[in-house]
């Protein structure tokens, strides 16, 4: 009689082990799939460059608030907006806020940096900063041309 209830107890023991044991991969499963490793998708990055470039300014000509694509010509041709600030002005001011909305930046945030820069016929117009570059990052880049002149936004997002 002794010996059968001491394998019963062994069962027993045996299989609150192999409870707590799945209980416990359960519990792994869900603090591994929730890290801060993020992939950043390339369709991200091209889409982010595209949007960037039809977002309506602040600034105001005789036709209306601009475009960032028609700001970057305005800026580049020193032009200034009806409330006489300049558009090289409202195109900083702009870029850096739709960068800083769209994308969180930070030592604890899986996006560590990003680079925003602006090209016309490969001359750097402008150039956008934050964060410290890492070596894992995603960019895209989206010509367009006004009266025969090449320009060129590009944008890199570096991450973990």
């Amino acid at each position: 009689m002794k010996s059968k209830r001491a394998q019963e107890e062994m069962v027993g023991f045996a299989l609150i082990i192999i409870i707590v044991s799945v209980i416990l991969l359960v519990f792994l499963g869900f603090f591994l799939r929730n890290s801060n490793n993020v992939e950043i998708k390339s369709y991200e990055v091209e889409s982010f460059i595209q949007s960037v470039l039809q977002t309506t300014s602040d600034c105001e000509d005789a036709g209306g608030f601009l475009s960032v694509q028609k700001l970057i010509f305005s800026c580049e041709s020193l032009e200034e907006c009806l409330n006489g600030k300049s558009a090289c002005e409202i195109l900083n001011s702009t870029l850096e806020k739709i960068s800083e909305e769209s994308w969180n930046v930070g030592e604890d945030t899986p996006i560590k940096s990003y680079e925003l820069k602006i090209l016309s016929e490969n001359t750097e117009i402008f150039l956008l900063e934050e964060g410290n570059i890492t070596k894992n990052y995603r960019g895209a880049s989206q010509p367009f041309t006004r009266r025969g002149k090449d320009y060129e936004m590009s944008f890199n997002l570096y991450y973990d």
